[in-house]
């Protein structure tokens, strides 16, 4: 299984019919600053972030790292894809195992997006872009996704993309979706 940090990176940037999906810039400071003080992005994602702790708190250029890319749309950015490693210490994984899951934190999906850019299915495309990706630089190694069942939009997206249920449990006070994607076709 590849690591995400030995990956190259940044790759080129990764076009779609609409999107661009690429490396973070000093440029797209504001964007993460309003995305992660939005209350209506970080709803169900643990709410807003005081504007002021964030102005103090992210850096000139955000988010740069391997597997986190900013959607733009027409050269303006609208959101982030991000592919992270999940925390072993959280629920919700596939290896049952505790000893294994310790030693094998898996892929795991995040995203968000401005308001006005919901609703046009542009999540879908640049999530799509963004496994398509992983699928290329980590053959054969499943992604995961958890989003609370109270986010239809999520669980939507979910489906789409193709993530499939793995289990249920409570985190954060609320019921959460965790699910698995491969790139790999089922045999049979």
């Amino acid at each position: 299984m590849a690591e995400l940090g030995t990956v190259a990176w940044p790759p080129a940037p990764i076009r779609t019919e609409r999107l661009v999906l690429r490396e973070s810039r000093a440029q797209d400071r504001a964007a993460f600053i309003e995305l992660f003080a939005s209350s209506e992005v970080r709803t169900y994602l643990g709410g807003p972030r005081p504007r002021d702790e964030l102005e103090r708190a992210v850096p000139e250029i955000p988010a740069r790292r391997p597997g986190a890319f900013v959607i733009e749309l027409d050269g303006a950015p609208i959101g982030t894809v991000m592919l992270d490693r999940r925390d072993a210490e959280r629920p919700g994984h596939l290896r049952t195992d505790a000893e294994e899951a310790e030693k094998t934190e898996e892929a795991e999906l995040g995203y968000m997006l401005l308001p006005s850019a919901w609703g046009r299915g542009y999540a879908a495309e640049a999530c799509a872009a963004a496994l398509d990706w992983f699928a290329d630089v980590c053959p054969g190694e499943p992604v995961v996704l958890c989003t609370q069942t109270a986010n239809d939009r999520s669980m939507r997206l979910a489906a789409k993309l193709g993530f499939v249920e793995v289990e249920r449990f409570q985190e954060f006070g609320d019921e959460q979706w965790f699910g698995v994607w491969s790139s790999v076709a089922p045999s049979g």
